[in-house]
């Protein structure tokens, strides 16, 4: 589990292909790899991924094709959102987050408002129900809380702090961006289900 708050901007510096999908090589950046063993859990723009290799300040996990035809940022040097699994006396910052992204969306818009900007996706129809005004919603790794929901469209402010430290102020109209919907909305709704079947 993660929560959401991202710990260090990284850096996707090679790609090596194996028998099935790729290996990546990751420049930590600012992440303390000191506690991290091999085996280990870090979210890379979201995704959650197993460290297979570690040496100085950087780190290799391996994605399968799976992973690469559900998600974005991952096929390609350049920078990545990354953050250490939580412990369990971890102070949760932002929400429970799993690391399975549910879809890709697409920015729509981002637009200056002060020294914020304002952030609009459009999710997948089939993610789209779990998305609530005012609710959590993981964009690239990172925990946000959605403004206004209109359909598949959503809004978010971004604050300076969020701009400068994760990957997300380099979006742009027809960016896309790896989005996780909330857990519980998730659970709620099986529950619901389940007493109706």
């Amino acid at each position: 589990m993660f929560s959401g708050i991202i710990a260090a901007v990284g850096r996707i510096t090679q790609l090596t292909p194996r028998e099935v999908g790729f290996r990546l090589h990751v420049d930590a950046g600012k992440l303390d790899l000191a506690d991290v063993a091999l085996g280990d859990s870090i979210a890379h723009n979201g995704v959650c991924l197993t460290v297979v290799a570690k040496e100085g300040n950087s780190f290799a996990v391996d994605v399968s094709p799976e992973t690469l035809s559900c998600t974005v940022g991952l096929d390609a040097p350049g920078p990545v959102n990354l953050e250490k699994a939580l412990r369990l006396s971890d102070v949760i910052g932002g929400h429970l987050v799993s690391g399975h992204v549910d879809g890709v969306g697409e920015v729509l818009r981002f637009d200056p408002v002060g020294d914020n900007r304002l952030l609009e996706i459009r999710a997948p129809k089939d993610i789209a129900r779990y998305i609530a005004r005012k609710g959590s919603i993981v964009v690239d790794g990172t925990s946000l809380t959605t403004n206004a929901v209109n359909g598949t469209d959503f809004t978010i402010n971004l604050i300076p702090h969020t701009l400068e430290n994760t990957t997300l102020h380099r979006l742009q109209p027809g960016s896309k961006v790896n989005l996780e919907v909330d857990l519980i909305a998730r659970y709620c709704e099986r529950l619901l289900s389940a007493e109706r079947e």
